[in-house]
């Protein structure tokens, strides 16, 4: 192993986090194609991943402001964004308290969960397409600005979104084994 991929850009943990944050992209694309309990439960194991790769790097050094390559389009954010309210159907709203329009409010804010991974989504896919095209300088600028905006913007979207994820998986696990338990007169 030479000395490039244990370092900067190419270390292990950066690639992990290419690697997790690229799963993750793939699921949300196709998320429309899926079934939601399917869906639901591949999110609730990628999710805590992303997040713990991400952590691993929070040390990571800054760069200088240099402009990173955007790659997801407004088309792209609305497709992935329906894709996912379509498969979340009536389960994608959820209430949130730890939003900063909270503390002007005394009522809990209505989220989405379509919108939390579109948004988690936007950030990571621009890191992710940086990183296909291989310019080492570009990826160490696009992997500073993924970190840049994890502790205050994706990051924070993550815990949220899991919550509500998980309630959706395991209400469903719920309602199933009620619907088990009736009895037909």
């Amino acid at each position: 192993m030479n000395e490039k991929q244990n370092t900067g850009v190419y270390s292990n943990d950066v690639i992990e986090l290419v690697t997790v944050a690229t799963e993750y992209c793939v699921r949300v694309e196709r998320a429309v194609d899926a079934k939601q309990r399917d869906f639901v439960s591949a999110m609730l194991k990628i999710l805590p991943l992303l997040y713990i790769k991400a952590m691993m790097l929070t040390d990571w050094s800054r760069e200088e402001d240099s402009e990173v390559e955007q790659f997801v389009t407004e088309d792209d954010y609305n497709f992935v964004l329906n894709g996912v309210a379509t498969v979340m159907s009536s389960h994608d709203d959820y209430l949130d308290v730890f939003v900063e329009d909270m503390k002007y409010s005394d009522v809990p804010i209505r989220k989405t969960i379509s919108e939390d991974l579109a948004d988690i989504y936007q950030d990571v896919r621009n890191f992710v397409g940086v990183y296909q095209q291989g310019y080492d300088d570009a990826m160490a600028a696009a992997l500073s600005h993924l970190m840049d905006q994890f502790p205050k913007y994706w990051g924070q979207r993550i815990p949220s979104v899991m919550r509500a994820l998980h309630d959706v998986y395991f209400l469903q696990e719920t309602e199933s084994e009620e619907n088990d338990n009736e009895t037909y007169e």
